[in-house]
Order: structure tokens, then sequence, then C-alpha cells
């Protein structure tokens, strides 16, 4: 399976304190994968996303997307999707449901004025269907619930067409529909050869959401399928010492 991302020697200081963010990383994403990315709060799990979408230029390393190291800026707006936390979106942003959706067709927008065609909007009408918010299309964002707002943002994701998808806490604050369908998603997506990469933080449903597993702390612990690196050892060098947190199928014990 060939990489869609490749980061060697990465390091990254935050600005204002020169506090390492990101310690000699080395990591390999393989394409068509469903891969969660785990670790304590400031592990570097949003500055490795900052990195990847080319929103923090490390201090040293190399960063390659899609096979290509340099001129990525009209690569990641095109085949790459973000999905930020619900809690960094302004959610009080005048606009309505198929407004944010269409904005996904922007960086495929031809012209000085970047208007949408009659095309975009038949992507855009799509991907309302196939989350299931059709109805919601003229409602504001600030009236929708945290379940619905995810929902859009992944519509908007899938109007871009993107083959990189990646998405920072999708299922905190949800309800369980959502949740379930997020990831039912996902596994569409992988099935016509597009990867995601989740910052994930329940540990108990690792091995059911994903196959590829990312332990950060600064640094990667370890990565590879979720069947080889889901262990109570990878546990303890990411977090410290067990606290009885259940790993599921985990290596090395069922419990940490």
């Amino acid at each position: 399976m060939s990489a869609i991302i490749e980061l060697k020697d990465v390091n990254l200081a935050y600005s204002a304190s020169q506090t390492m963010a990101l310690e000699d990383v080395n990591l390999v994403i393989p394409r068509g994968s469903r891969t969660a990315i785990v670790g304590p709060n400031g592990a570097g799990k949003s500055s490795l996303f900052k990195v990847i979408l080319g929103l923090e230029k490390p201090d040293t390393g190399q960063v390659r997307l899609l096979g290509q190291e340099a001129g990525l800026e009209r690569l990641i707006a095109q085949k790459v999707a973000y999905i930020p936390q619900s809690s960094q979106v302004n959610w009080q942003f005048p606009a309505t449901v198929f407004e944010i959706v269409l904005m996904g067709r922007f960086a495929h927008s031809k012209g000085m004025f970047r208007r949408p065609t009659k095309a975009d909007r038949q992507i855009v009408e799509q991907a309302l269907e196939r989350l299931k918010i059709t109805d919601l299309r003229h409602r504001q964002i600030d009236q929708l619930s945290g379940g619905q707002r995810q929902r859009v943002f992944l519509a908007r994701a899938l109007a871009q067409e993107a083959e990189l998808y990646l998405m920072d806490e999708p299922l905190a604050g949800i309800d369980q529909a959502t949740e379930i369908m997020i990831m039912d998603m996902l596994k569409e997506f992988q099935c016509e050869g597009k990867t995601s990469i989740v910052i994930h933080h329940d540990l108990t449903t690792l091995d059911a959401y994903f196959d590829h597993l990312v332990w950060l702390h600064k640094h990667v612990i370890d990565s590879g399928p979720m069947d080889e690196t889901l262990t109570s050892e990878n546990y303890q060098a990411t977090y410290g010492i067990g606290n009885g947190l259940f790993l599921g199928n985990a290596k090395g014990g069922s419990h940490v």
C-alpha cells in the first residue's frame, strides 16, 4: 500500500515559548487507511495536523503529501478536507447549511469571482442527501445541534471531493446515531480509495473504528496496523502507567 503522507525528521517549536510541539517525527500514513491518532493533551496532535495542512512550517524536516513535496497549497485546497474541533468554529457566523457545504467547492471554482456552477450545486445537493441533512439546507448553522453540525462539515468535505480527510475529534459531543453515521461514512470512503485520519480520544473504540494507529507524544511512539500497535506497552509509553482503561483486543493484556 502506497503512502499518502510521509513525514521525515519533522521538528516544530511553539513560537512564543520555543517549547517543542513535535520532535523528530517520522511517520508514514498508508493510502486508503482509516487512521487514528491518539495521545494525551499537549502531545502535538493538532500541531501535526497543522503541519500536514501547511498551516505551520516545520523548523526542520520534510513533508510529502500525495507523493509531492513542493507546491502543496493548491493540492491541499483541492484534495485535503479538514474538519476542525467543534469548539474551534464560530457558530455565530451568518451562513446557512447549504452555504457552508458549498464552500467545499471553492478550490475547484474558476474565474475571477469563483462563482459556483450548476455542477457545483448538484455536488452539494448530493452531499446533503448522503448525510441526510437535505431538510436543513436553509437552516442557519447556529440553530443546529452538535450532531447536525458535524454532518454539515462532513458534507462540506464530501462536496470538496477530497482524497484525504483530516478530522479533529469529530465524535466529541455528538449523539450516537451521528457517531455511527460518521464512522460508516469513513468505511465508505475507504472503499472508494480515500484516506481518513482522525484525532481520537476514546481508546475503547479504536479497533472497531480504525485499521491503522499512531501513538503520539511529541514524537511517534509507534504506528502501524491496529492489530500490531494496539498494545498495553504503547499505551503506557504514550500516557504513562495504566489506570485500568479497557483496550478491547489490545495485545499484552486487556487492561492497562
